[in-house]
C-alpha cells in the first residue's frame, strides 16, 4: 500500500502523542477513516507490544507508530548536579528533594535493537520518526517489513536528509506545533519556519509527499494544508480533550482555560525545545540561569518535579504540551472529532 492510498479516504493524521495518545485514540480515529498514531518513544519494548495488541484489537485498519531517534544524550555530572541543585528551591516547596542523580529515561530508537525486532515482527502500517532519522540499517529493516516511513522535518535541509534516508513521506511540524520540536539538532540555529510557509516550500521543492503539522483544529485548517499542496494534515491538539486520551484533568482544564491562548516553547521540561501551555515549570525559565542537560536527562528531573507536585495536588508541573490552535480545542470523542471535521472539510 503507498502512502496515497493510505489517505485517499480522508487525509487526516492523529498525531502520535507521548503520554497523550492511546490505542483507544488511534482505533477509534482509524474506524472513523482517518490515520491513528500511538507513541512508542517513551516505551520499554514490552509496553510497545502491549500497545500495539492493544491498537490491532480495536481496529483492523492501518495505523502509525511513532519512534523517537535523538542524538544519544552526554553524560555530564557536573552539569546535572547543577541543574539539580538549580531546582532544589522548587522541589523543596513540594516538601521534596530533587533526584541524586539524573538518568536518560529511554532509549533512542538510533540504539534499540530490542525495538527494531518488535516492530519487524509486528509489521505495523507505518512507523514515524521524531527528532531525527535511524541509519540505513534500520530503515532498510522496516521497509522489507512492508512498514510505510515517515519522518518530521523542520526545515527543507531536514527535508532532503529525510528523502535521501528512504523515507516516504513528510510531516512538515510548523513552529506553532504542540509538543516537542522536531529539530534534529536542538542546539542549532532554528529558522522556526510556520507550518504555512513550510509546507508551501516543500510541497513546491520536495520529492515526498507532504504532511503539514502544526496549529491546526478544524476542516478549514486542513482545506488550508491541502490548498498549499499538503496530501494531509496531521492533528495532535485537537485530541487531547477526546475522552480516549490520557490527559490528565489538570491538563484537560488548562486546556480548555485562558492559557490557551498563551503557550510557549521552553526547554525546562525536558532538555528539548517543546511547545507547552503556561504554568508554573514553564514560569522557570525565567528564574534559571542554569541551562538544563541533555534531553532527556533532564526529563528525569522534570518527571519528578510534577510527581512530588501532584502528590500534594498540585498540578502546574507537568508536561502540558499545546498548539497555537489550543483555544479551538474541542471536547467530544475522537471518531466524532474525525468525522465533524471531515464534514467542515467537505462544508
Amino acid at each position: 500500500m503507498t502512502f496515497a492510498e493510505l489517505i485517499a479516504h480522508l487525509p487526516i493524521l492523529q498525531a502520535p502523542m507521548a503520554g497523550v495518545s492511546t490505542p483507544a485514540m488511534a482505533a477509534a480515529v482509524c474506524e472513523a477513516g482517518g490515520l491513528g498514531g500511538i507513541a512508542l518513544g517513551a516505551s520499554d519494548p514490552a509496553q510497545a507490544a502491549a500497545m500495539l495488541a492493544e491498537t490491532g484489537a480495536r481496529t483492523d485498519r492501518p495505523f502509525n507508530v511513532n519512534l523517537f531517534v535523538h542524538a544519544p544524550p552526554r553524560h555530564d555530572p557536573m552539569r546535572e548536579a547543577a541543574w539539580c541543585e538549580a531546582l532544589r528551591p522548587v522541589f523543596a516547596e513540594q516538601r521534596a528533594e530533587p533526584p541524586a542523580a539524573l538518568r536518560a529515561i529511554y532509549p533512542s530508537f538510533a540504539g534499540d535493537d530490542a525495538m527494531l525486532a518488535l516492530l519487524v515482527e509486528a509489521r505495523p502500517a507505518v512507523v514515524s520518526f521524531h527528532f531525527g532519522l535511524p541509519d540505513a540499517t534500520r530503515i532498510a529493516a522496516l521497509k522489507a517489513a512492508g512498514c510505510l516511513l515517515l519522518a518530521s522535518v523542520t526545515s527543507p535541509a531536514e527535508a532532503r536528509a529525510a528523502e535521501r534516508a528512504g523515507i516516504d513521506a513528510l510531516v512538515a511540524q510548523g513552529y506553532e506545533a504542540g509538543g516537542h520540536r522536531g529539530v534534529f539538532d536542538p542546539d542549532a540555529p532554528d529558522d522556526r519556519l510556520g507550518v504555512l510557509a513550510l509546507t508551501r516550500l516543500l510541497a513546491v521543492r520536495a520529492a515526498r509527499p507532504v504532511i503539514a503539522a502544526g496549529g491546526m483544529m478544524d476542516g478549514a485548517g486542513v482545506s488550508a494544508a491541502l490548498a498549499l499542496g499538503a496530501v494531509a494534515a496531521q492533528l495532535g491538539t485537537a485530541f487531547i480533550a477526546c475522552p480516549e486520551s490520557a490527559a490528565d484533568a489538570a491538563y484537560r482544564a488548562t486546556l480548555l482555560g485562558e492559557g490557551a491562548a498563551h503557550t510557549r516553547m521552553t526547554r525546562v521540561i525536558s532538555g528539548r525545545p517543546a511547545r507547552c501551555l503556561p504554568n508554573r515549570f514553564t514560569a522557570l525559565e525565567e528564574r534559571l540561569s542554569v541551562a538544563p542537560p541533555d534531553y532527556p536527562i533532564a526529563y528525569d528531573a522534570g518527571k519528578a518535579l510534577h510527581a512530588a507536585a501532584s502528590a500534594r495536588g498540585q498540578h502546574g508541573y507537568g508536561a502540558q504540551w499545546a498548539g497555537q490552535g489550543a483555544p479551538l480545542a474541542r471536547v467530544m470523542p475522537a471518531g466524532e472529532l474525525v468525522r465533524t471535521i471531515a464534514g467542515e472539510m467537505r462544508r
